[in-house]
C-alpha cells in the first residue's frame, strides 16, 4: 500500500488556434509559487528555442528571458501575497509577431494588483510587494489588468524583435565581468573587484602618495565605483537587486541544514554586497531574552559562519568577532545597528590591494560619525570602514545576527543596507524552516526507533537477515518487521505494510505491533491473531468516525474539507510461527493481504507457501486461515513488503513474470545472510532511480 502523491502543480504545453506557442499551469498559493513559475518559464523557452519557432531564439541567454523571468516572479509574488489564492500562469509565444505574453490569473479579483507610491532608496520598511507592477511596466512593451467572473488576469507582452535588433542590448557598466552562473545578475548588482596585479593595465589607474583607498579603487576599475559606494547612484541596483533576491531565495529555500543556510549567506554576500560577513546563530532554549541593554548576548550564541573575501584574513577576523559578538538595543527594532569595525583582524598587507599606497589608511577618517549604516572607531594603527549587524528574526523569534563590513568607507549606501535587509528576512526564513526541518527529522527518528524493535531474536536452528530501508529518511516508514519470542519453545515474525506514511502509520504500526506481542504471547494462535487484530482496527476506525461526528455537530454541522474527517486504517500483513523440532523447524503463517513468502530448497525450487486473504481493517467478521510447513537444513523462507515487488523500471515491476522467485532461485546454496544482500542489490539495480518506496525483507533460513 503506498501513498500516491498529489502534483499540484503540473503544467501543459500545447499549440492554440491562433498559432501561439503556449505553455499553462496552476501553482499553489504558497511561496514556492515563484520559483516554480520561473522554472516553469525558463523550460518552456529552451524547449521553445529547440524547435526554432519566430522568436525563440532571443528567448535563451538573457535579454528578454531574463526580463521574462523576472515580470512572471513579480506577478505571481504579487498574486499570492495581496489575492492569496491560487495561481494560473500563461505564457504565450505568438509566432506571427515573435511576441512573448505572460499572463497571471488569481481567483481574488475584488483585491487590485498592489502598486503602492515609489518609496525612497532608504526606506527600510519597504514591503515585499509593490514595486511588482512597476518593474512590469519598466520592462514590458505594454500590459494591463483584465477582469472576468470569478478571477483577474494580470498580463504583460515582451516583443523579442527589439532584443532581436540590439537595441536593448548594453553591458550594464564598462569592464564588468559577468559570470555565468545562477547569480549573474548579482555580479552586475556588486561587480568582482579586479586582481590588484592587473589594475595598472586598467584604463584610469592613478596612484601616488596621496591616493587615498577609493581614489585607488576609482582609478582601478571606473569612476562609477565611487558612485555605487558611496550610494549616489540609486538606479544602478534595480533590476539586479530584484533578480539577485529572486536568485538567492531559489538557493536558500531548498536547504535543509542551518550551518549551510549560515555559509551560503556569506559565499551570497562576499563579495558582491561586502567585503566579509559574518553570521551568529541563536540556541533556540536560550534564544529569548538573550539581548538586553547594555549587556552581552546570552550563551546560546555561536558564531556560525564568517567570510572574507581574502581567505587568509578568515581566522583572524574570527577570532576578533569570537571575542565582540553584536548586541543590538532591540531584538524587533527594524534595520541594521551599527558594529564596531574589528580593525585588528584586518591590517596588514592583504587589507589593502597590493598597488595601493602605503600611506592611503591615513586618508582615511580614524572614526566615522555615528548614526545607521556608519563605521565604527578604528583601532589605532589599523584601516577603517563599515559594519553593521541586522537581526534574523522569523514569526516573531529571534535567530541570529547577519553583520556585513566593508573596508574603505565611512558609511554603507542606503541602497545596500535595504537589499541586506532583504536578504536578511530571506535568510531567516531559510533558518527557520532548517531549524523546522531538524526538529521533525528529531521527533520522526525518536518515533522510528520506538515503532521498531530495539533487537531481533535468536531462534535455536535459524539463521535470520533483515533488511530494513524507509524511502522518506525523514519520517516514519510504513513498513515495519518484528521477530520476537512468544513463549513455550515459540517464536514469532512480522512482515507488515500500512497504508500510507508519516504520523498516520505511525498510528497504525504503534496500535498493531504490540497487540501482535500481547496476542502470540498469550496462545493465540496465528489464524487468531489475525481475526483480533482485524477486529481491533475496524474498533478503532468506528471510534474515530464517532468522535469526527460528535466534534462536527459540536461545530454546528460545519462540512468537512476532502481528509478533513477520520482516516481508513488498514494494513498488509505477514504473520508467522516458528517452533524448532530436531532437525528442523516447523513454520505456520498466514498472509494478510501481503506479498505471499516463498520457500527455497537446497536444490534452488522456490515455490510460495500460504494463500492470499483479505487485508487487515477492511471487511468485518472474516475469518483468516493459516498454512503449516516445516523446513528443514537448507530451506530458506524469503518474507518481504511490496517495495520489492513492485520496484518499477519504466512500466515493469520487479516481481513481473515471478521476478522474485528467479532471482531467489539464484540464491541456492547461500546462507541468510548473502541472500538477503542480493536480493536487495538485485532491487535495487531493477530501476535507474532509487526506490520510490518502503523497502522491508526478512530472511529465514533452517541450520
Amino acid at each position: 500500500m503506498r501513498a500516491i502523491p498529489t502534483q499540484r502543480e503540473t503544467a501543459s504545453r500545447a499549440s492554440d488556434a491562433r498559432g501561439c506557442a503556449r505553455v499553462e499551469t496552476t501553482l499553489s498559493g504558497s511561496s514556492l509559487a515563484p520559483g516554480s513559475a520561473r522554472a516553469i518559464l525558463r523550460k518552456a523557452l529552451t524547449e521553445w528555442a529547440e524547435l526554432a519557432l519566430p522568436g525563440a531564439e532571443h528567448l535563451t541567454g538573457g535579454g528578454v528571458g531574463d526580463d521574462a523571468a523576472l515580470i512572471v516572479s513579480e506577478l505571481v509574488t504579487n498574486a499570492v501575497v495581496h489575492a492569496g489564492t491560487e495561481v494560473r500562469l500563461t505564457c504565450r509565444l505568438e509566432q506571427e509577431t515573435g511576441a512573448l505574453v505572460v499572463e497571471v490569473a488569481d481567483h481574488h479579483p475584488s483585491r487590485a494588483p498592489r502598486d503602492g507610491e515609489p518609496e525612497a532608496p532608504a526606506a527600510r520598511d519597504a514591503p515585499e510587494y509593490g514595486r511588482g507592477l512597476r518593474l512590469v511596466a519598466a520592462l514590458s512593451d505594454s500590459w494591463g489588468v483584465t477582469y472576468r467572473p470569478g478571477t483577474k488576469t494580470v498580463w504583460a507582452r515582451l516583443t523579442t524583435a527589439e532584443h532581436a535588433d540590439g537595441e536593448r542590448t548594453a553591458d550594464p557598466y564598462p569592464r564588468e565581468y559577468v559570470p555565468a552562473h545562477d547569480l549573474r545578475v548579482a555580479e552586475i548588482l556588486a561587480p568582482h573587484p579586479p586582481d590588484p596585479l592587473t589594475a595598472r593595465s586598467l584604463p584610469g589607474h592613478r596612484e601616488g602618495p596621496a591616493a587615498g583607498r577609493d581614489t585607488w579603487l576609482a582609478g582601478s576599475y571606473g569612476d562609477d565605483w565611487l558612485a555605487r559606494r558611496d550610494g549616489r547612484d540609486g538606479t544602478w541596483l534595480g533590476r539586479g537587486a530584484l533578480s539577485f533576491l529572486a536568485e538567492a531565495s531559489d538557493l536558500l529555500a531548498g536547504q535543509l541544514d542551518e550551518d549551510l543556510v549560515a555559509s551560503l549567506t556569506g559565499q551570497l554576500i562576499v563579495p558582491r554586497l561586502a567585503d566579509w560577513c559574518a553570521v551568529w546563530l541563536e540556541d533556540e532554549t536560550t534564544g529569548h531574552g538573550g539581548w538586553s541593554d547594555g549587556t552581552r548576548r546570552s550563551d546560546g550564541s555561536r558564531l556560525a559562519r564568517v567570510w572574507h573575501a581574502s581567505e587568509n584574513r578568515i581566522e583572524a577576523l574570527s577570532r576578533a568577532l569570537q571575542q565582540n559578538p553584536p548586541v543590538p538595543a532591540d531584538p524587533f527594532l527594524p534595520g541594521p545597528a551599527p558594529y564596531p569595525w574589528p580593525g585588528g583582524a584586518l591590517d596588514g598587507p592583504d587589507d589593502e590591494p597590493d598597488d595601493a599606497p602605503d600611506n592611503a589608511p591615513d586618508d582615511e577618517p580614524d572614526t566615522a560619525p555615528g548614526g545607521t549604516g556608519e563605521g565604527a572607531e578604528a583601532p589605532e594603527g589599523g584601516a577603517s570602514g563599515s559594519a553593521l549587524a541586522y537581526r534574523l528574526v522569523a514569526g516573531g523569534r529571534p535567530l541570529g545576527t547577519l553583520v556585513i563590513g566593508r573596508g574603505g568607507i565611512d558609511r554603507f549606501p542606503d541602497e545596500i543596507t535595504g537589499l541586506v535587509e532583504d536578504l536578511g528576512r530571506r535568510v531567516a526564513l531559510a533558518i527557520g524552516a532548517a531549524r523546522q526541518y531538524s526538529r521533525q527529522a528529531t521527533i520522526s527518528a525518536v518515533l522510528q526507533r520506538g515503532l521498531l524493535p530495539g533487537a531481533v531474536a535468536e531462534i535455536p536452528g535459524v539463521r535470520s537477515a533483515l533488511v530494513y530501508e524507509p524511502c522518506d529518511k525523514g519520517g516514519p516508514s510504513g513498513d515495519f518487521y518484528d521477530l520476537f519470542p512468544a513463549g513455550r519453545g515459540r517464536w514469532c515474525f512480522a512482515v507488515g505494510d500500512v497504508q500510507g506514511k508519516g504520523p498516520e502509520a505511525a498510528v497504525v504500526i504503534g496500535l498493531v505491533r504490540p497487540w501482535l506481542r500481547l496476542l502470540a504471547r498469550e496462545g493465540y494462535r496465528v489464524a487468531d491473531v489475525l481475526d483480533r487484530l482485524n477486529q481491533l482496527l475496524l474498533d478503532d476506525a468506528t471510534e474515530a468516525a464517532d468522535a469526527a461526528a460528535r466534534a462536527l455537530v459540536a461545530a454546528g454541522a460545519r462540512p468537512t474539507a476532502p481528509g478533513d474527517g477520520p482516516q481508513t486504517r488498514f494494513l498488509s500483513l505477514l504473520f508467522g510461527e516458528l517452533v524448532p523440532f530436531a532437525g528442523g523447524v516447523r513454520c505456520t503463517l498466514a498472509s494478510a493481504g501481503h506479498p505471499l513468502p516463498l520457500l527455497l530448497d537446497p536444490e534452488g525450487s522456490v515455490r510460495a507457501v500460504a494463500q492470499p486473504q483479505t487485508l487487515l481493517g477492511v471487511v468485518e467478521d472474516v475469518m483468516y486461515t493459516s498454512e503449516t510447513f516445516d523446513m528443514y537444513s537448507g530451506d530458506t523462507l524469503l518474507c518481504v513488503t511490496d517495495g520489492v515487488t513492485e520496484r518499477r523500471s519504466g512500466t515493469h515491476q520487479f516481481d513481473d513474470g515471478d521476478g522474485l522467485a528467479m532471482a531467489l532461485s539464484g540464491c541456492a546454496g547461500m546462507d541468510a545472510g548473502p541472500i538477503a544482500e542480493r536480493i536487495t542489490r538485485l532491487v535495487h539495480e531493477f530501476g535507474a532511480r532509487p526506490p520510490a518506496d518502503d523497502l522491508a525483507l526478512l530472511v529465514l533460513q533452517a541450520e
